[in-house]
């Protein structure tokens, strides 16, 4: 660096424009720490003494309060650095290089365009030339200090809190539900409508096994939740709004409502555009964890499961689908179903049949990854059917123990919600009281204020009755539930559980749940049959055995009894008196259907069965032509003949087309039919 700073503005400096970079990096140090904005005000008189008048130079300061760590949010900074590009700054001043740049990218990003327009670079030590190289190395290594130096406080600071928190000393904002005291720890909320409500939502959750479950129930009870505001003119406020699903997932994953002391669950991880996101670290990658550490809601088991059953509702949805909260489709074994060839989960696929939805069980994972072939499918049905009957064989000789405990159970959520109810109207009421006393206390004549106060204490009142009105109907819908159906449930679960199960009214979803009580998992391998190995809970396992399930060809077709039947009638009758017979009987084809002579000459040609004419013709009987040509009559004699009991035939048609048998030895003589033929003349 010259000594002499005069040397190195030159006249085409002059000819542009100064631009003065102020800078604080948090509003606290712009109302506090002043003598550092004067000063670098003051280098205005810096600027004018090397030359430029005072109308250009040009001061940027609407960086105040900003942080010279990145160059993304500062547009001072950003608009500073595109004047310099253009070729419209002749120098650029700063009290010190970390007002401009904290950070070696934003900073030799500006040595470097400086250095290509000729723009020359001022702070309180002196003026550089970056084109020249020790002023460029000199610019670089400040640079580079004032980074470090940042990493220092930044360190210095970072220590000091891990410090407290692995003390568990450290202060944060606790969630809704918790506070601090008057000595500095962790307790429970006071108010006591905040504590049901944030018990209500675990209990519930125990129950369902879903945060979107719980939400619905919430939504559906009309319960009102609390928020604490963070931010904004109602900070540290509390509110009361309808529950939704996002806070219902917060609060599980909150382990500070187990009552631990947790510091490290997200990270801030810049990007490569220089902005920051916010990243969340698995459990055993938390810098501090401190169970039992203060008041909670839960038990640290407690929190654990939840976090198992949430994770499992996750990859249920995801890539590796593992069993997930029971669903409304009919397929029992969502979820619970082990592949017996490669061991890996088996999804759920439906299908129609005659307007009914049919599970089917595929392991089609690898499949799909690799493009190759299914592993298996297993038609779930049967499959269904067997863990049904299995299940009510398991849980009938404790139906009265599940029975009083579903009533208790059903007890306790309609007493819970309707003591969140009471808390609401208790919470309203206290609101019209204080708008009443504040009210009372105003001066009449101030009408200005005691208007404000008046209207404010008539909305509180219409609250307060809609609180009463509401409290007053769920109330009673409760009671009358409970009273006259959710009672004869469960007698009926009681005295007879087999046909609860049964009943097409029991939905799907429940009877899922039920087997989940139970059973660990069922792995399924289908060979010459299906083989299904159950596990139950507590290592308990039982082998079934299933015969393949027929296709749909195999549903329709005749039981061999009934084709054995019309094979044996064949012997005696025609294709309409053997279904005249088998209708009589209440025998049905294969499809449900009635018989009829259509239905019986299929399946004699299908069953390959001798017709009742080639039956015949074995036995020896002879055709019309045969027998006319035996008897020397014309075939319409020997027709007549047969009607009036002459000779003996056989019908082997519908269309009473008959064989006829033998004459024998003694043939009718043809005197004889003319004898009868004048008899019937007569």
């Amino acid at each position: 660096m010259n000594s002499d700073p005069h040397q190195k503005v030159q006249i085409g400096h002059l000819k542009r424009d100064a631009y003065l970079y102020v800078r604080q990096s948090t509003l606290r140090q712009v109302f506090e720490n002043t003598e550092s904005t004067k000063r670098q005000y003051a280098l205005r008189q810096r600027a004018i003494a090397l030359g430029w008048p005072e109308d250009r130079i040009i001061v940027i300061d609407n960086d105040l309060g900003q942080s010279g760590a990145s160059s993304a949010d500062r547009e001072g900074f950003q608009h500073l650095v595109a004047e310099v590009g253009v070729g419209h700054a002749g120098i650029v001043l700063g009290l010190e290089v970390s007002r401009l740049a904290r950070n070696s990218t934003d900073w030799h990003r500006l040595l470097e365009i400086c250095a290509i327009t000729d723009t020359l670079i001022l702070d309180e030590d002196g003026v550089y030339d970056p084109a020249h190289f020790n002023d460029r190395l000199l610019l670089g290594l400040k640079g580079t200090m004032s980074e470090a130096e940042l990493h220092v406080l930044r360190a210095r600071l970072q220590g000091g809190i891990l410090s407290k928190a692995r003390r568990g000393e450290l202060e944060m904002r606790p969630p809704v539900g918790l506070v601090y005291n008057a000595v500095g720890a962790i307790t429970l909320d006071p108010d006591q409508q905040v504590q049901h409500c944030l018990r209500w939502l675990f209990s519930t959750f125990r129950r369902t096994g879903s945060a979107m479950a719980t939400a619905r129930i919430a939504r559906q009870e009309g319960l009102a939740f609390p928020r604490r505001c963070g931010k904004g003119v109602h900070k540290g406020e509390l509110l009361w709004t309808g529950l939704d699903h996002s806070q219902v997932l917060r609060i599980l994953h909150n382990p500070r409502y187990a009552g631990a002391f947790v510091y490290g669950r997200t990270h801030m991880r810049k990007t490569v555009d220089g902005s920051s996101h916010m990243q969340r670290m698995p459990q055993d990658q938390w810098d501090t964890l401190i169970p039992n550490a203060h008041a909670g809601y839960i038990t640290w088991e407690e929190y654990e499961w939840n976090q198992r059953r949430l994770h499992e509702s996750a990859q249920a949805i995801g890539s590796d689908r593992r069993r997930g909260p029971p669903r409304e489709g009919p397929a029992l074994l969502q979820g619970l179903v082990v592949c017996g060839r490669c061991g890996g989960r088996m999804t759920v696929r439906y299908h129609s049949r005659n307007e009914h939805l049919c599970p089917e069980y595929v392991c089609q994972h690898e499949g799909i990854e690799h493009a190759e072939p299914i592993c298996q499918r297993v038609c779930g049905v049967g499959i269904d059917q067997a863990i049904g009957e299995l299940l009510i064989e398991a849980v009938n000789p404790m139906a009265l123990e599940v029975t009083l405990a579903v009533q208790h159970e059903l007890q306790a959520r309609m007493e819970e919600a309707d003591r969140l109810r009471h808390k609401q109207v208790e919470r309203a009421q206290y609101e019209a009281d204080l708008a009443q006393r504040r009210y009372m206390r105003v001066d009449p004549d101030n009408r200005l204020v005691a208007d404000s106060l008046e209207a404010d204490w008539n909305q509180r009142l219409r609250s307060l009755a809609e609180a009463h009105e509401e409290y007053g109907r769920r109330h009673e819908q409760d009671r009358r539930i409970l009273t006259d159906e959710q009672r004869a449930n469960i007698l009926a679960l009681a005295t007879d559980f087999p046909h609860l199960w049964r009943d097409p009214r029991t939905p799907d979803r429940e009877r899922k749940r039920m087997i989940r009580l139970l059973l660990e998992d069922v792995t399924l391998n289908r060979d010459h049959q299906i083989t299904m190995q159950i596990r139950f809970k507590g290592g308990a396992h039982k082998t079934l055995k299933l015969p393949l399930p027929m296709s749909s060809w195999q549903k329709i077709v005749t039981p061999a009894e009934v084709v054995a039947q019309i094979d044996e009638l064949l012997n005696h009758h025609t294709y309409l008196q053997i279904a005249t017979i088998l209708n009589e009987q209440g025998i049905v084809s294969g499809a449900g259907k009635r018989f009829n002579p259509h239905m019986i000459a299929r399946l004699q040609r299908s069953y390959g069965l001798k017709s009742r004419y080639d039956r015949l013709r074995e036995a020896g009987l002879l055709t019309l032509d045969e027998m006319a040509d035996a008897l020397h009559l014309s075939p319409t004699h020997v027709k007549i003949w047969n009607r009036h009991g002459l000779i003996r035939g056989h019908a082997y048609s519908d269309k009473n087309e008959c064989l006829y048998e033998p004459p024998g030895n003694n043939p009718p003589r043809k005197s004889m039919g003319v004898k009868f033929s004048r008899r019937l003349a007569d």
